[in-house]
């Protein structure tokens, strides 16, 4: 298939193209001026600039095109604007939907993310995972990312009801090799092995190898069905953050912190640290954004993409190992 990627030089747009590639595909992949492209070295692709913000010339790329992968997002948990945000992730999800469309696309893969799934419950004690059948609504979008890929789903659920071919897929946690920047995720293990971690907040996510996110965005090309959403993750990934960092310690020898800080102490930090922001325009180390999501263990539950898309499943523990190895074999971690 002739393959339009956008957000190819991202953490999972990257190993996007190279499982498209490794699998016989050919792929155009929308690279914006001055993209770090170090997640793409070694994959043979055709490169052609562009913003999901032009019209014109997505029109132009996508046609010959097959399959679109809308990987693209800006994703912030802290801007001083955050009026470029919603632009990109809901007026270009609008743009690259209908520009594939309109050149023929057969499947148009939105990516959006477990933030628009509803939250999981708490009940005797116990986090219930949550699927793609969760009630939720736009009120439940606590920060200005979570919404503006709230906006964005609904205009691609929107257009899929019209007869655009479109299908959602919802990553949760991915981690593994090719993060360069790295995510919010990779950053919490490139800390980890850094030292930097004395304490953690009582959390959780869906940790998934970023192998098994891209694999599943192609089996939604192949198997998804139009106008559904797919939450790609692992069965046995929901772990809470003391969990995750047992593991890490067990697979590098780096202490795991054994300190737990109370969610309002988080908080309170969190508010400071956004008020300094204001005045020096720097994002603050931990955004109340984050903080404010860290309340809820982010568990959820992938039955629905492993049983009607094939989903693999990677270990957990592998997708840890896999991401050490990167981060120490690349330099944004020390070796021991």
């Amino acid at each position: 298939m002739n393959c339009f990627v956008t957000g190819a030089s991202g953490f999972i747009g990257a190993n996007l193209v190279h499982e498209l590639i490794a699998r016989g595909h050919r792929v155009r992949a929308l690279l914006r001026l001055g993209a770090d492209t170090r997640g793409l070295a070694g994959a043979e692709y055709e490169a052609v600039p562009g913003d999901v913000a032009d019209r014109d010339s997505l029109a132009r790329s996508l046609r010959g095109c097959d399959w679109c992968f809308h990987v693209a997002a800006s994703y912030h948990l802290w801007l001083p604007d955050y009026a470029p945000m919603y632009a990109a992730n809901v007026d270009g999800t609008r743009n690259v939907i209908e520009a594939a469309a309109a050149a023929g696309c057969s499947r148009i893969v939105y990516t959006s993310t477990v933030g628009c799934i509803g939250l999981p419950r708490e009940i005797n004690g116990s986090v219930v995972p949550t699927d793609e059948n969760a009630p939720v609504s736009e009120a439940q979008m606590s920060n200005d990312y979570k919404r503006s890929k709230w906006r964005a789903e609904v205009i691609a659920r929107d257009l899929a009801a019209k007869g655009a071919p479109v299908v959602i897929v919802n990553p949760s946690a991915p981690i593994g090799p090719r993060d360069v920047k790295p995510t919010p995720t990779g950053q919490v293990i490139v800390d980890f092995l850094h030292r930097r971690m004395p304490a953690y907040l009582d959390t959780g996510l869906n940790w998934a190898h970023v192998h098994d996110v891209a694999v599943g965005h192609i089996l939604a090309a192949e198997r998804g069905r139009v106008g559904e959403r797919y939450i790609l993750g692992h069965a046995a990934g929901n772990w809470t953050m003391r969990e995750a960092f047992a593991v890490l310690e067990e697979l590098t020898g780096v202490p795991a912190p054994r300190f737990r800080i109370p969610y309002v102490v988080a908080l309170g930090a969190a508010h400071i640290g956004e008020t300094i922001s204001r005045f020096t325009q720097k994002p603050p180390r931990a955004p109340l954004a984050g903080v404010r999501m860290a309340r809820y263990k982010m568990f959820f539950n992938p039955a629905k993409a492993i049983r009607e898309l094939g989903l693999p499943q990677t270990p957990p523990r592998q997708a840890l190992a896999d991401a050490v190895a990167w981060f120490r074999a690349h330099g944004l971690a020390p070796q021991q």
